[in-house]
């Protein structure tokens, strides 16, 4: 699998597809980039697609884990492969956590972006829980201990399970995605590498609306992570924007995605 080495930070890639149009993709929490692999079916006779493995993931390393990225090295990073590829134009694809490297690239250089397809992205609307894990200080340190010494945290869960104050699709994703010490870490690390990763909604629309860069939106019914009403009205801001609400949950939606594009493509 290729890879970019750039300060001592790795960014691995694969190729998926064989089109003329470019597309790059980042994938979720947890996930690799061989989940865009069923997008071969759908997309991969009209897009190349350059699927990056998000640093924490895969094989891709960041140089420092303690450090947060920052937009203007992953900027870098992604101009200096685009630079080596001899590419001018370009579209964008995130699902979930990689919602928040597509949007730092329509943030950092708009005028190359052709489309942008975001699938349940994070970015939009940060959820509450993400901002304790991600808030400086006492609490940091506190989820840091977490993942020496979970105990504690899978009682709240149990707790919270219990009397109902969170949906179970959530309990039953935050016990797979913390049920291992290397697991627990990658969320540290992850949470506070991608803390930086913040964005004023209101400009990334307006950088869309002026480049005019149409936006597909794809959400899940039944997504909890990642809720329809907690991010559609991004899609509703922009000139050129589509919305699809797919019949789905959160971990599964961008396999759902592929299938229905390559449906809708058969279809033809």
């Amino acid at each position: 699998m290729p890879f970019l080495i750039q300060n001592r930070s790795k960014l691995h890639y694969r190729v998926i597809g064989k089109g003329k149009r470019v597309l790059l993709a980042f994938h979720g929490y947890g996930q690799s980039s061989s989940y865009y692999l069923p997008m071969e079916k759908a997309l991969g006779d009209d897009y190349t697609i350059y699927a990056f493995d998000l640093f924490f993931h895969g094989r891709s390393q960041l140089h420092k884990h303690d450090m947060p990225l920052t937009k203007e090295f992953l900027a870098g990073f992604i101009n200096h492969f685009l630079e080596k590829k001899g590419i001018a134009r370009f579209s964008l694809m995130g699902f979930s956590m990689g919602g928040k490297f597509a949007l730092t690239l329509v943030e950092q250089m708009p005028q190359h972006i052709e489309e942008l397809f975001l699938i349940a992205p994070d970015g939009i609307k940060t959820s509450f829980w993400y901002n304790i894990a991600t808030y400086p200080g006492w609490l940091q340190q506190l989820f840091k201990r977490t993942v020496l010494k979970p105990e504690a945290f899978f009682k709240m869960l149990q707790v919270l399970n219990k009397y109902n104050l969170v949906h179970k699709s959530l309990i039953r994703f935050a016990h797979f995605q913390m049920d291992s010490t290397p697991k627990r870490l990658r969320i540290y690390r992850s949470w506070i590498g991608f803390r930086d990763l913040n964005f004023d909604i209101r400009k990334i629309v307006k950088l869309l609306n002026t480049n005019k860069v149409p936006g597909t939106m794809f959400l899940g019914e039944y997504d909890e992570i990642i809720s329809p009403k907690r991010v559609a009205v991004f899609i509703d801001a922009l000139n050129q924007g589509e919305l699809v609400v797919l019949k789905a949950g959160h971990s599964n939606l961008l396999q759902e995605v592929a299938d229905m594009l390559h449906a809708k493509r058969a279809g033809k």
